[in-house]
């Protein structure tokens, strides 16, 4: 089991009298970047200036520079941009512009893992990875809480990687909640098996393919959208506050009845099959099938993703779903 760490076992010390230049302000980076701040770090924003993002970040109240500049300022650099455009920032603004014993640091290890970012060997290379979107991140730590968050030390120039990796986290929040130390390795393919094969890709498509199957068998849409799509975050949320067994200890017995024998016949080893197969497109050992598939597809301008992206939006359960949504007064508005 993974050892945890807390606040009293990060030294945020390390980090004070440091430039930490958080480059891209989204999801992530706007949390992690005043959640640090928040925690008396010295927080930079990098972002080019014609990013919408800019304004945003001058209004919350940070000095905003250019990646280039950024980089050249700061001590401890974090990569909180796209996966897709990371290596790109690094060529052109950070690499450059990297001294001995700074800092590269990333939440998703995509890049380093799959070396299509390698950094010189006169810098820590860490990842402090919040296990939760941005935010929330920003929110539970506002309300003194924290989200877990991961750590993994991928090169050790200085000797301070662990102690640098643990303040960093701390700052985030994650020592609030919990800190725990994995690889790489573990965090990106991990973590890309879950989005494609439960999380996103799993979930979507049992979603989708549950309503078609109601739909064609000659069942109202609306009571199909209720059935397979609306009700799952009852069920999600369930599951998240106290495991699976804590769910099925809330359901009906005939709901738990159904889930217990019909389940494993729809996910059944036919489906574990296809999951380990899209596991070893993951892995690096076994090729890095999917993570050099997603880098041509970028070089090519997505065509096949924005195609693809469009298909699901015009899928029936969307157009059913946008029009009883937006009969659900309590969802407010997006």
């Amino acid at each position: 089991m993974a050892q945890i760490y807390y606040d009293d076992s990060c030294d945020l010390s390390v980090l004070k009298g440091k430039t930490i230049a958080v480059i891209g302000y989204g999801s992530q980076g706007h949390a992690q970047a005043q959640n640090m701040r928040d925690s008396g770090l010295d927080v930079i924003i990098g972002l080019r200036s014609d990013s919408k993002s800019v304004k945003v970040a001058k209004e919350d109240g940070f000095d905003v520079l250019d990646p280039t500049e950024a980089s050249k300022k700061a001590d401890i650099i974090q990569v909180l941009a796209p996966d897709t455009i990371q290596r790109r920032i690094y060529d052109e603004s950070i690499e450059p512009n990297l001294k001995d014993g700074d800092a590269l640091v990333f939440s998703h290890g995509f890049n380093i893992h799959y070396d299509l970012i390698q950094p010189p060997s006169n810098v820590d290379v860490y990842m402090v990875a919040p296990k939760g979107p941005g935010h929330l991140v920003r929110r539970v730590y506002r309300e003194g809480g924290g989200v877990p968050a991961l750590i993994a030390i991928h090169q050790d120039a200085t000797g301070e990687a662990k102690k640098r990796a643990l303040a960093h986290a701390s700052g985030v929040g994650g020592g609030r909640a919990g800190i725990l130390e994995t690889t790489f390795r573990d965090e990106t393919e991990t973590d890309l098996f879950g989005e494609q094969v439960v999380l996103c890709g799993g979930l979507t498509s049992l979603i989708m393919k549950g309503f078609e199957t109601l739909v064609e068998a000659g069942y109202d849409p609306d009571i199909a959208y209720f059935e397979c799509l609306h009700e799952v975050k009852l069920i999600t949320d369930l599951i998240y506050e106290g495991g699976i067994a804590n769910m099925r200890d809330s359901i009906s017995d005939t709901a738990e009845y159904g889930d217990l024998t019909r389940g494993p016949r729809v996910v059944d080893d036919h489906a574990k099959a296809k999951m380990k197969e899209v596991l070893s497109e993951i892995q690096k050992d076994k090729g890095s099938k999917f993570a050099k598939e997603w880098v041509e597809e970028t070089n090519k301008g997505y065509p096949e993703f924005h195609k693809l992206r469009e298909t699901g939006k015009k899928h029936q359960i969307e157009e059913v779903g946008a029009r009883l949504r937006g009969m659900m007064k309590f969802l407010g508005k997006k």
